[in-house]
């Protein structure tokens, strides 16, 4: 398996995803903070990635929080949004069969029915296939702040997540590198280590916690 892209051992670490910048002078429609969570760590050596591959990686958390923006013609500035997701192979494995994504879908409870709406026809825009099945939509209290690769999450009792930068103590091997890309769409995703991940909701048949893992990207995104 080839590796994402190739980093120096140092932090902070700044990655740009494959997404192209917004051309210049066009306004984004909607903008905002990511966040983003593996069962399995996402800047890592090949050998502790491939010590992982169909054992784990096959959950991830993927948070959104709007600073501007409109989707489908409803204002959605300030709102959040995020989704659960469970598939069957590990996430960026292309050799991999993980299938369709199954997912929960949880919603600011400050949303209008309107907005609630464009919430989640955004999430799933940015989500793409792995919010296939989507088993259940929630609604809950939701903060997200960032900074740097710094970042907390909270959905009610749902979900939470909090990150770190990356440090010299991460690099176990000496080889690390950013072996898988983000889940999604970014202007910029910096690779963290998770030290809380959790999803305690129903309608995936399963929860699960996995902290302490070079398993997060922290970001932003811009369509």
């Amino acid at each position: 398996m080839r590796p994402w892209t190739s980093l120096l051992p140092i932090a902070p670490l700044l990655i740009l995803a494959a997404a192209p910048l917004p051309a210049e002078n066009a306004e984004p429609t909607i903008a905002g903070d990511y966040l983003e969570a593996r069962t399995a760590d996402v800047y890592t050596g090949p050998c502790f990635a491939n010590s992982e591959v169909n054992v784990a990686g096959r959950e991830a958390v993927l948070a959104w929080r709007v600073t501007r923006g409109v989707w489908q013609g409803v204002p959605v500035d300030g709102l959040a949004v995020a989704a659960a997701i469970h598939v069957r192979a590990t996430l960026g494995d292309p050799f991999g069969d993980r299938g369709p994504g199954h997912a929960v879908v949880v919603v600011d409870e400050r949303a209008t029915p309107a907005q609630r709406d464009a919430l989640i026809a955004f999430a799933h825009t940015m989500a793409g296939d792995l919010l296939t099945d989507v088993t259940t939509i929630e609604s809950a209290p939701m903060t997200l702040t960032i900074n740097g690769a710094a970042a907390s999450f909270q959905a009610g009792d749902l979900l939470e997540l909090r990150t770190r930068a990356l440090n010299h103590g991460d690099h176990l091997c000496g080889n690390e590198e950013v072996y898988y890309p983000p889940l999604t769409d970014t202007v910029s995703a910096v690779p963290a280590v998770t030290l809380a991940h959790t999803f305690r909701g129903t309608g995936l048949g399963m929860t699960w916690s996995s902290p302490n893992k070079r398993s997060a990207f922290v970001g932003r995104f811009a369509r």
